[in-house]
Formats: C-alpha cells, sequence, structure tokens
C-alpha cells in the first residue's frame, strides 16, 4: 500500500545484574527465531541490558540499523532504569513484553522473575511520563511473544505514521455542515501538519493543468477501470485533469513530510466552477493511499489513514445515512441473518469507494445535487453496492473544547441489495440502535464514520489509547449498559 510506512522492528533484550546475563540472551535468541518464521524482518540487537551505558550501546546498534520500532523483552527481572529510558531515548514507537518461565526443572538456576520485573518497567515509564505498548497479557513463551510482535505491527506502523503525516485541504466546510467542523489544536499534539488552502488555489491550479500531456494516460487508466461501467465518457478528460492537479500538488506541497491525505470541499459551488463532481477521482486516490475526505472533513481525513496503516489496505469515509425500511427488513434480512431491524442501517456517500471495495460499480451522475443543478456539472459519481464482507466503523474526533475522543464498531456489510443510489451498502452492527443513541448522539459525533474492511477493533482500540484517547466507545452488548441508558427501559 502506498503512502504508508515500512517498519522495521528491533528486539532488544535486558537483563538484572544479579540474573545470569545469558537467560536474556538465550530467550531473546528463542523469540528472534520465532518472530522471523513467520516471514518478518528483524534487527536482533546484539547488546543485552544491564545498565545505561548498555542502553546507550543498545540504542546506537539501533539506529545504525535505522529501526523505526523496538520491542524491549526482559528475559529476566530487567533493569528498572536502563530498560525504560529506551523508551525516552528511542524515536519511534517501543513495546515492552516479558518471558514466562521454561519449565518446572528450571525454576531453581534459571528462574527469570520477569513476571515481577514487568510490573516494575510499568510502574517506571509511568514514573517518566513515557508511553509504551503493553501487550493484554505481556508475559509468554517464544512463540508466544512473536504473536504480540505481529501485532505491534500495525500499532507501530500507524504510531511512526501520524507523525509524518500533513493532511491538506481545500476550501471552507460547506454551510450547515457545522458537524464536521471541529478544533484542529488536537492534530498538532498528535504531530500531524495541516495545510489548509482556499478552493480558489485548487481552481487556479486546475486550469494550470489544461492540455498537460499526461491527462491521455490517466484517462486511459480509467477507462480500463471502469470498463462497461464507463456510462459518462465524455466527463473523463476533465476527471483526469483533476486528478493530475490533486497528485501533482501532493507531491509539491509534502514539504518535510512523508504522508498526505486530503479534506476536500466538493460542493455547491465545486460543481459550477469545474463543470464535474470529484467523487470518482477521490475513490481512485483513496486506492493509491490517499484517501480524500468530503465536505473538508479532517477528522474524516485522519480516521481514514489511521485506518488505512492499520489494515494495510483501503478504507472509505461514509455517511451513517438512513434506515433499512421494514419491508425489506423483512424480506431480505430478517431470518437470513442473526440482526434485528434496528441492527442495520445504510452507510452512504456520493460516489467517493474505491472500486476494488464494490460489488458492482458505473459512472454517473450525483442524484441529489442534480436535483437543483443542470445534469451535466453533475457527473463523476462512482455508483453501487459496497460489496459484502466484515467491516470496522470507526472515528476520531476532537471535541468542541479540544479533547480527543473516538468510537469503534465492528459489524459486516450484507450482502443485500440496497435498491439506492450512490456508494451504499448495508450494515449490520450488533447493538447498533443502542450505540447509536448512547455513542452517536450523546456524544455529539458528527455524521461520518471511515470504514475499514475487516475487523481491526482490536489494534485501533490500542492505538487510540496510546494516542491518549480517554473516551474510546464501542457497541456494547446488550447486558452492558451505557452511563445514560435507562435501566428501566
Amino acid at each position: 500500500m502506498n503512502n504508508i510506512p515500512k517498519v522495521k522492528l528491533a528486539l532488544v533484550a535486558v537483563s538484572r545484574d544479579c540474573f545470569p546475563m545469558s537467560l536474556s540472551e538465550n530467550r531473546r535468541k528463542a523469540v528472534a527465531r520465532a518472530f522471523t518464521e513467520k516471514g518478518y524482518e528483524l534487527y536482533e540487537c546484539p547488546t543485552v541490558i544491564e545498565n545505561e551505558v548498555h542502553m546507550k550501546q543498545a540504542i546506537s546498534e539501533i539506529n545504525q540499523e535505522k529501526c523505526n520500532a523496538l520491542v524491549v523483552y526482559l528475559g529476566n527481572f530487567g533493569p528498572e532504569t536502563p530498560e525504560t529510558l529506551l523508551a525516552k531515548y528511542f524515536h519511534g514507537p517501543v513495546m515492552y513484553a516479558a518471558a514466562a518461565e521454561d519449565a518446572a526443572d528450571k525454576l531453581l538456576d534459571d528462574r527469570g522473575d520477569a513476571y515481577c520485573g514487568m510490573l516494575n518497567a510499568s510502574y517506571n515509564l509511568a514514573l517518566r511520563n513515557l508511553k509504551a505498548y503493553i501487550p493484554a497479557y505481556p508475559v509468554g513463551r517464544p512463540e508466544e511473544i512473536a504473536d504480540m510482535m505481529e501485532e505491534f505491527l500495525p500499532i507501530a506502523r500507524t504510531m511512526i505514521a501520524l507523525k509524518k503525516l500533513k493532511i491538506i485541504t481545500f476550501g471552507p466546510r460547506p454551510q450547515d455542515f457545522l458537524a464536521c467542523n471541529a478544533p484542529i489544536k488536537q492534530l498538532y499534539n498528535l504531530g500531524v501538519e495541516v495545510q489548509e488552502n482556499s478552493e480558489l488555489d485548487l481552481f487556479a491550479s486546475f486550469k494550470a493543468h489544461e492540455g498537460d500531456k499526461r491527462i491521455t494516460a490517466i484517462q486511459k487508466s480509467m477507462e480500463e477501470e471502469l470498463k462497461e461501467g464507463n456510462k459518462i465518457p465524455a466527463i473523463l478528460p476533465k476527471l483526469a485533469q483533476f486528478e493530475l492537479t490533486l497528485l501533482d500538488w501532493l507531491e509539491e506541497n509534502k514539504g518535510c513530510r512523508e504522508h498526505v491525505v486530503f479534506a476536500n470541499k466538493c460542493w455547491p459551488a465545486f460543481q459550477t466552477q469545474f463543470g464535474f463532481v470529484p467523487c470518482y477521482v477521490n475513490s481512485r486516490l483513496a486506492s493509491m493511499g490517499y484517501p480524500v475526505a468530503c465536505e473538508v472533513d479532517i477528522y474524516g481525513a485522519l480516521s481514514e489513514f489511521i485506518g488505512m496503516c492499520v489494515s494495510n489496505d483501503t478504507v472509505t469515509l461514509l455517511d451513517i445515512n438512513n434506515s433499512i425500511p421494514k419491508d425489506m427488513y423483512e424480506s431480505d434480512i430478517k431470518g437470513k441473518f442473526p440482526y434485528d431491524l434496528k441492527e442495520t442501517f445504510m452507510g452512504f456517500h456520493c460516489g467517493n469507494t474505491s472500486s476494488g471495495k464494490m460489488a458492482q460499480y458505473e459512472m454517473r451522475n450525483q442524484k441529489i445535487m442534480a436535483r437543483s443543478l443542470p445534469e451535466e456539472v453533475t457527473m463523476g459519481t462512482l455508483e453501487g453496492d459496497i460489496a459484502a464482507g466484515q467491516i470496522t466503523f470507526y472515528r476520531l474526533q476532537s471535541t468542541a473544547d479540544a479533547k480527543l475522543r473516538a468510537y469503534i464498531a465492528q459489524g459486516e456489510i450484507l450482502p443485500v441489495p440496497t435498491r439506492s443510489f450512490g456508494s451504499i451498502a448495508v450494515f449490520a452492527i450488533p447493538q447498533m440502535h443502542r450505540f447509536y443513541r448512547h455513542v452517536l448522539i450523546q456524544k455529539n459525533y458528527p455524521h461520518h464514520g471511515a470504514v475499514a474492511f475487516g475487523h481491526f477493533g482490536k489494534t485501533l482500540f490500542e492505538i487510540f489509547r496510546l494516542l491518549g484517547v480517554e473516551d474510546i466507545a464501542f457497541n456494547q452488548p446488550e447486558q452492558m449498559l451505557y452511563p445514560t441508558e435507562n435501566p428501566f427501559s
């Protein structure tokens, strides 16, 4: 996937000076072997850390290998100060894990006490105000530690990426779309850079790309992608010109950042001035690894990028849009899938979802906009039902008083025809009706939600926690009441 970093992981063992250093070293070798047998690259740091001098030496070795993520492994009890200073002086995300004891016949001379040492490590991290990833149960045998390291990879990838991300925006949010507006202070707190531009800047750049020789190749790529769905071929040259405009802007405005996403104005003046809608181009950029959030939804763009880093796959941004008609539920869902009517809804946007995530698709015009604008300027949506499968609906958002909160809800897209328009699907999320009322409404979330194609709640939860988000909501099971839920309901 483009636009996300590659993780180069280092493994370093630590050892308390009253324990045999060889115990940590041999256990580290076993973990490294178990991890590389999974097919992953790993730098096994040769220095075992007993003191601060060893810590500095290990940091130097890790940096020389250009590692950007680190696993600190307590092969025995471990030295509290140098093992936590690793997290202070290393420049990337850090995970801590500890060795389980090997066998009953080794508990006399080769007992490591890392179970105890992990407690001291976590206490010392807190004393130094250092954040590190600690797995749900961070003590294990070599193959179990290797599994934890595998789970750490998408977490590390996301944390690395956010520090190198720039969100480029064009235009203010549309009128009456205050729900997509939120203070950007928290973006800077996360290490994200923001470049806000006028629609006029984009329009001027678009006009400057008229007649660019590269447009023909992009148009051909569009034709090959759309195939029989190419229902409005006359609009493709303009769309290709617009795609080229955004890609050039991306490269010319990265600055010191390595990763870029967009949050762009797409109505109402866009259509009349550009002569089309940008939805299909947005879908193509998303498939390239450059999500484009509709309606200048900056935190929507951030959420999409996080999901892309976690899943290493294309994501999308949809309205939590409309309920399922009862007759449609009765005919297509009831008895076939284990969901109540209120656990289903439709997720929709005009045409921004990648064709690779669609069950079928074709180029159309934007039906809602065409009600008030000439049809010829509303062309350019990629429409069709999104493919069935597991999904995670989620969002990271700043509140009006600049505090971060997030939600995560796992569910699925049902293989049920929507009978509607846009990039759209029938979604089912367990206990959605309660989640809708006591999370989405109660906590003032906007109507946009990011969608990752798979179940990634566990990883997203850990990332949000590492980012310092204290309020992480989820679709709670029936027996677990929300704080605002009436117990007599």
